[in-house]
């Protein structure tokens, strides 16, 4: 049986959203269509826009449904921001964030990027005082999905009363992991995505405040109140619907169960794995579900490899650009070194995660990060 440790990338389908979308899969009936399977469609589509509001204490006429977050993000970034206007977020955000705000900034958007410190944290304060006159939008993620570290949204949309700047944050890897209610965050636009609470992939959300005009970026139908063009993917929005409805029931316990499963995680490579060091925050708030390791002289993308070959799925915090693999822009920004940050492993838990799963992990890593350091130093 295999081992999977790669959540914040994207969950296994719960097996009740997968029911749900049978009953949608391959049946007639477009929600915008006046019929009885369209008027069935359009109400499985509303029933689950009630699910993903009330898991984040909002309106339904307020949820927009997307392709998923990276779709969602784009859409708040271009759809409140133009030249000259200005534009904030950190060093640390999605890549779905910072290329599009660069490529705004391409366009002529005046871009400030805020810095963090070596935990991943970002400062109220300097997010705040990076917002020239003149800016239209701020962007900072709820939790970041490499460290698990969480900003301070509430804190940040307090400082940001009276400019007239509008606040979004990317919610996706912060959905069933922690409580999330937009009035207490303060902020005007939310990112979700199906796929990393246990819904399908290619389906998300975005909450957009009552109020804000947002521009839609995909034009040519009145779906989603006008923010976004096309017939609606009613299996997805329902699987989504579902998986949401069980990430609000299962919160507290999922959360006590990920932060226990992730603290023996520690515990257990702090003691057995020389010279490793956690990256991002050891003490809350951080999310409940994600450690980030670094084994120096070990390359992150190796011990991958080995690791998947011996059943369990984890995940290094870099990426491949032009063939070569570039250290992760998160642990950069946190002030790693290269080594350090080609090094990074995540170690991401989920509700069907065991104590077993964990005990097999703390076995198998020490032999495998010393196979890969003994291949380095050949």
């Amino acid at each position: 049986m295999r081992i999977y440790l790669d959540h914040n990338a994207g969950a296994p389908l719960r097996a009740e959203a997968r029911e749900a979308m049978l009953g949608f899969l391959g049946a007639p009936g477009n929600p915008s269509s006046a019929h009885r399977e369209g008027a069935r469609a359009r109400a499985a589509v509303e029933t689950a826009r009630t699910e993903v509001a009330a898991l984040i204490g909002a309106r339904a006429a307020d949820v927009a449904f997307t392709s998923g977050a990276t779709e969602a993000n784009n859409l708040a970034l271009r759809g409140l921001v133009r030249p000259p206007a200005g534009l904030v977020t950190t060093a640390i955000e999605h890549a779905s964030v910072l290329e599009t705000a660069r490529a705004l900034a391409r366009e002529g958007v005046r871009l400030a990027v805020v810095p963090v410190d070596d935990e991943g944290g970002v400062s109220a304060s300097d997010v705040v005082a990076a917002c020239a006159p003149g800016t239209a939008l701020v962007t900072v993620g709820l939790v970041n999905g490499e460290v698990g570290s969480v900003a301070p949204v509430a804190a940040i949309a307090a400082g940001l009363h009276g400019t007239g700047a509008r606040l979004h944050t990317d919610a996706a890897q912060a959905a069933g992991r922690m409580p999330i209610d937009v009035g207490v965050l303060g902020v005007d636009l939310l990112s979700l995505s199906a796929h990393k609470l246990g819904g399908p992939a290619g389906v998300g959300a975005l909450w957009v405040r009552s109020g804000v005009a947002l521009r839609a970026q995909m034009t040519g139908g009145p779906q989603e109140r006008g923010r976004r063009a096309g017939t609606e993917n009613v299996a997805g929005i329902v699987g989504f619907g579902e998986a949401a409805r069980l990430a609000r029931r299962e919160l507290a316990v999922a959360t006590v169960h990920a932060g226990r499963l992730v603290d023996r995680l520690w515990a257990g490579i702090q003691a057995r794995i020389p010279g490793v060091v956690r990256n991002g925050p050891a003490s809350p708030p951080r999310s409940p579900n994600t450690l980030n390791v670094s084994f120096p002289g070990c390359s992150g993308e190796s011990l991958v490899v080995l690791l998947d070959l011996a059943g369990i799925a984890a995940s290094a915090g870099s990426a491949c650009a032009a063939g070569a693999v570039e250290p992760s822009h998160v642990l950069v920004a946190m002030g790693r070194d290269r080594e350090t940050a080609r090094s990074g492993l995540r170690l991401s838990v989920g509700p069907g995660t065991t104590e077993a799963d964990v005990e097999r992990v703390v076995a198998v890593l020490p032999e495998l990060v010393a196979q890969v350091r003994r291949g380095a130093a050949a």
